[in-house]
């Protein structure tokens, strides 16, 4: 097994597991803006150089129900708004491209809201350079007498370099330099005047301990993240070759006529470093050529104008400075032409477009798609930081979602591999951003608790230190100006020929003698001179230390002079120090009143608002509770006047029953009063006429009574089921014959639920007047059914009709002797008892079906 584990991928083994102690956290950093208008209300309070606090503005406290509270967020170091560009350089991109010149890589990116001043920060306004200028300044400071002749290094598409001889480089520049229209800048151009107050930086800075035995190279891209895709803001478009660039006409062509710039695919390299493929890096030799290739990239940039900034970066952006370091050969002269001895470092600069909400931008169409890709972006950088964070805090291993966006894909070595980060967060303090500034400040918050390794130094050749200085002494001295040996010497006559050829020679040597002489006398007379110009130099040295100790025992008393007035106002500060002392106890005490004041006022409005929301749910539950009387008045008023209505037609049909029966037993009193009782013969054929006729009782009916005979019941069909025999009490009872007789029924005066839940049928008992006056009975007969909500419903089925009428063309009459009809007819006259009773069975679907109106007034015959 020890084998296998052997083969696992040894990258993040090495890099973290041998660093695991030498890690550092990420140094974040908070700078306030001053606000655009002295009037407007500030949510943000510097408290220190390392805490700023937020407080609610006034009206988010109306909104949240008078909630006031006060947050403190605390940072590597906080700059106020009289922070100065220099300033903040000197804390936080000093030591990194102090790093970046030992060979060490890092990455400096600025965060925050939209118009929190961001890109001000990075690029800088004229005569206020922001941190890239500077950078580079501070890059060609340092490197400026040890960089390479151009093309040395050559940058190939595997993120590594190449190296070039002198000979190759010389052709390759004399190759660029032939090209009609050179990609590389040239470093004698002028400067541009639109960004030459940003680089015209006043401050000098160089970083220390330069290795001067190499020479180096600087190489600066610079891309942008739009809508999640990477371009290269330094690629040259080409136009479409097959269309011209100016139409037959002599006008510029159409927009589409253009070939739009490709998106750029990330890549990994044998290091495991991510980068941009085919991305065009561009050699500088100064910081004007570096800022000119900048410049000409911003303005690709993609920018607008937002309802919050009328410049708002639309894109993230990023600016790469790599710098190349190769060592000199052992005789100092030339590059060594090793490619693993080449050391490659690079500074990120990157300009995040600002989060932004987009009901505060009024972003619409292509704005409204760039904010949510941009808030998409940075939500992902937040969750790789607490992930990150969580997985060093509490030891997990979880997947870090660095493939979801292309920013964080990109920077994803500098978080797992070595290189310092830096970020500065940039917040604007107006109230109109508090929520935006909070979530700015919980996102550093996070930031500052991840932990990256922390870079090592680079190895070093073992090539002799010194080789670049002993070649410059070899070669003689380094400016033009001779040495002073060498003007004394050229002073001097020349010395004759030393040569003796001959023996005899007695002119060679008093030349000679005489030469030396003369030399001498010159030296001579020079030692001279040059004593009389040291006793002058020395009496001026004198003169001027004589005046130069006046002018000290002037200055002293000076001083003396000041060193009084210095402790008269030193006694006078101490005074108002103490009075400021005594000013402040008393300010801490108002402020401590005003606090509780304040906090009594908070707690009454506070009150207030809970008394006016209860009376106003108290008002609302009123005018609820008078429209829900309202409508049971109305609904209990329209339920009444129905049961009236039906009350008085019910009564008005009782009464005009009443009245009928009332008329019809006058009719039959005046006709027995009125008229003769003729004897009838007997009929012995019939025996029931034989018999004594009862007298009439007086009954309700308009029916009269009959003889006491056995009444014959006719049976409802479906006997067998269960009823519901439905008569009201307001019918009148008929003393018919055949009346209706259902067994095991369940009389009710009133349907009700109860009794339906028993049965299967229902019956009900109606009545009404005829045409002819008589008492109409229906039986309306239908089927009992549940309902889903447990309930009961009827449904009708058929109609029976028990109807009573006289014979045609027959008299009532009183009494049962009435005498026979002359013509022997005994049909013409009959009793009233002894009328007959005619049941007529109805079907459903008749003429006096259920819809017949029982409330109709009754048609009375004429007398």
């Amino acid at each position: 097994m020890k084998p296998a584990r052997t083969k696992t991928p040894r990258k993040p083994l090495v890099k973290k597991g041998s660093q695991t102690s030498l890690k550092d956290p990420v140094g974040v950093y908070c700078r306030v803006r001053p606000l655009s208008f002295p009037d407007q209300e500030c949510c943000i309070e510097v408290i220190n150089n390392t805490t700023v606090q937020l407080h609610t503005p006034e009206g988010y406290r109306l909104n949240r129900n008078g909630d006031y509270k006060e947050t403190q967020y605390s940072f590597k170091q906080v700059f106020g708004t009289h922070t100065t560009q220099k300033e903040l350089f000197d804390v936080v991109a000093n030591p990194l491209v102090d790093d970046l010149i030992h060979g060490k890589n890092g990455l400096l990116f600025t965060y925050g809201v939209t118009g929190s001043g961001k890109t001000y920060t990075m690029t800088g306004s004229p005569g206020e350079g922001g941190l890239l200028p500077r950078c580079l300044d501070m890059i060609f400071n340092s490197i400026g007498s040890f960089q390479a002749k151009r093309y040395v290094f050559k940058s190939n598409d595997r993120n590594s370099m190449d190296i070039q001889c002198e000979v190759d480089a010389l052709l390759e520049r004399q190759k660029r330099e032939a090209m009609p229209n050179p990609k590389t800048p040239s470093s004698k151009r002028q400067v541009d005047p639109e960004f030459a107050d940003m680089i015209n930086v006043q401050d000098f800075c160089k970083a220390e301990e330069v290795d001067e035995d190499s020479v180096y190279g600087v190489f600066v891209s610079y891309i942008e993240i739009y809508n999640n895709y990477i371009y290269d803001l330094l690629e040259e478009v080409p136009f479409d070759p097959i269309r011209p660039k100016w139409n037959s006409c002599s006008t510029p062509m159409r927009s589409t006529d253009f070939v739009p710039p490709q998106s750029k695919l990330l890549r990994e390299d044998k290091n495991h470093n991510m980068y941009v493929a085919g991305c065009t890096e561009v050699e500088v030799k100064s910081t004007e050529e570096a800022f000119e290739v900048f410049w000409r990239g911003q303005k690709k940039r993609r920018i607008a104008n937002t309802h919050l900034n009328r410049e708002s970066s639309r894109s993230h952006s990023v600016f790469n400075i790599k710098l190349v370091q190769a060592p000199l050969d052992a005789d100092g002269d030339n590059v060594l032409q090793e490619k693993e001895q080449i050391t490659i470092s690079q500074l990120s600069l990157v300009d995040l477009a600002g989060s932004e909400r987009t009901n505060r931008t009024k972003a619409e169409g292509n704005r409204l798609r760039e904010a949510g890709n941009i808030n998409q972006s940075l939500m992902t950088l937040r969750t790789c930081m607490e992930v990150l964070r969580e997985n060093q805090m509490c030891g997990t291993n979880k997947m870090v979602p660095y493939r979801d966006s292309k920013l964080t894909h990109l920077f994803k070595n500098y978080f797992d591999g070595e290189g310092k980060v830096r970020m500065i967060v940039c917040v604007n303090p107006k109230a109109e951003d508090y929520e935006e500034s909070l979530q700015v400040m919980r996102f550093a918050e996070v930031t500052q608790e991840v932990e990256v390794a922390r870079p090592v130094d680079k190895a070093i050749c073992g090539l002799t230190p010194g080789r670049r200085y002993r070649n410059q002494v070899r070669g003689g001295p380094v400016g033009d100006e001779p040495l002073v040996t060498e003007v004394v010497l050229q002073s001097f006559p020349p010395l004759p020929s030393c040569e003796i050829l001959d023996v005899n020679d007695e002119q060679t040597l008093p030349r000679l003698i005489e030469a030396l002489e003369k030399r001498h006398h010159l030296r001579q007379m020079m030692i001279d001179e040059f004593n009389k110009q040291s006793i002058t130099f020395k009496a001026l040295l004198q003169e001027f230390d004589n005046t130069v100790l006046n002018k000290e025992n002037y200055i002293q008393g000076k001083l003396n002079e000041k060193e009084k007035v210095i402790s008269g106002q030193k006694l006078e500060i101490e005074r108002l120090e103490k009075k400021n002392k005594t000013l402040e106890y008393k300010i801490e005490i108002l402020e401590k009143t005003t606090t509780i004041y304040e906090e009594d006022k908070r707690n009454l409005q506070q009150e207030l608002e809970t008394q006016n929301q209860k009376l106003q749910r108290q008002f609302s539950d009123k005018r609820r509770l008078e429209a829900r009387l309202q409508g049971m008045v109305t609904e209990t008023t329209m339920k009444w006047e129905k049961e009236c209505e039906r009350r008085v037609a019910a009564k008005q049909l009782e009464m005009q029953n009443k009245l009928w029966v009332k008329d019809e037993k006058l009719k039959q009193l005046k006709a027995i009063v009125t008229e003769p009782k003729p004897e009838k013969p007997e009929r012995p054929s019939r025996e029931r006429d034989r018999e004594k006729v009862t007298p009439r009782s007086v009954s309700p009916s308009p029916v009269p009574n009959v003889p006491p005979i056995r009444l014959r019941h006719r049976r409802s069909r479906s006997a067998g089921d269960r009823w519901v025999d439905h008569k009201p009490a307001s019918n009148v009872q008929t003393e018919t014959v055949m009346q209706p007789h259902v067994p095991h029924a369940i009389t009710v005066s009133v349907a009700n639920e109860k009794a339906l839940a028993k049965c299967e049928k229902y019956m009900l008992t109606h009545q009404e007047l005829a045409s002819d006056g008589e008492i109409e009975t229906k039986l309306i007969k239908g089927d009992v059914y549940k309902t889903r909500g447990g309930g009961q419903s009827v449904q009708f089925t058929e109609i029976e009709t028990l109807k009573q009428e006289s014979p045609t063309g027959r008299k009532r009459r009183s009494s049962t002797a009435a005498p026979a009809q002359p013509d022997g007819t005994e049909s013409e006259w009959t009793d009233i008892e002894t009328r007959c009773a005619v049941a007529v069975e109805m079907r459903a679907g008749s003429q006096l079906g259920p819809g017949y109106q029982h409330h109709a007034q009754p048609k009375r015959k004429k007398p």
